[in-house]
């Protein structure tokens, strides 16, 4: 089963510094039928004004990956972290018993990032953080598996059974969801086609127990977030 998820119909909240599209019901935008797809519970496609940022803040139970899709980011936790990342650069955060965080462009241009946050499998983990710098190449015509659960071979590892892949595809490719297994397809950039299904940048997919191939028109930056099948 596809559904496509048509960008056109994401909630946009502009707070001047900070324009974002919700994948799934956030802060002021809460729809009952939309409150997540399996074990994901948020997509933010973020725009973040240069000089500007999101200040000192809480979580708890949670695990969240952020995506830097151009700019620059800035992280500060009350771990003692503090990171900057870019363009394909991904941090990981498990906000566990408790932690804080702020997160700053402190660059000159707009950053764009995915914001994405994962029901782990149960509260109270410790807190933990993480990042991943790869090389862009990794990804170009392949699937760049950078997230899994404990039991997996991902370099980012989280407390759920989920996997993570990116790739910049100018080439058809197949993704294999299996018997008992869903994912969430968001076409960063570009134009593609998904089985019969047209798509453009920011729109997204849900697929259930069902294999694809992805075609792009031109390149297309896509982002795969795979994960047991919702009961």
């Amino acid at each position: 089963m596809l559904r496509k998820i048509d960008n056109k119909n994401l909630f946009i909240a502009d707070h001047g510094w900070l324009k974002s599209r919700f994948h799934f019901s956030f802060a002021e935008y809460y729809n009952q039928d939309n409150i997540n797809f399996g074990v994901l519970r948020v997509v933010n496609d973020d725009l973040i004004e240069p000089k500007t940022g999101f200040p000192t803040h809480p979580h708890r139970d949670m695990e969240i990956i952020s995506y830097v899709v151009n700019g620059d980011l800035t992280h500060q936790d009350s771990m003692g972290n503090k990171h900057s990342l870019s363009r394909g650069e991904v941090q990981y955060m498990s906000a566990g018993t408790g932690i804080t965080h702020s997160e700053y462009n402190m660059g000159n241009t707009t950053t764009r990032l995915l914001q994405i946050w994962i029901l782990p499998d149960s509260k109270g983990h410790t807190p933990n953080y993480g990042e991943l710098k790869p090389r862009w190449e990794d990804r170009v015509d392949k699937f760049m598996h950078f997230v899994s659960g404990k039991d997996g071979d991902a370099p980012i590892k989280v407390n759920q059974d989920v996997n993570f892949y990116a790739a910049e595809l100018s080439e058809g490719k197949n993704f294999v969801v299996g018997e008992e297994r869903q994912a969430y397809l968001v076409l960063i950039e570009g134009e593609a086609k998904v089985n019969n299904v047209e798509l453009v940048a920011r729109d997204a997919l849900e697929i259930i127990e069902e294999d694809i191939y992805i075609q792009p028109k031109g390149k297309a930056h896509v982002l795969v977030i795979e994960m047991k099948k919702d009961s």
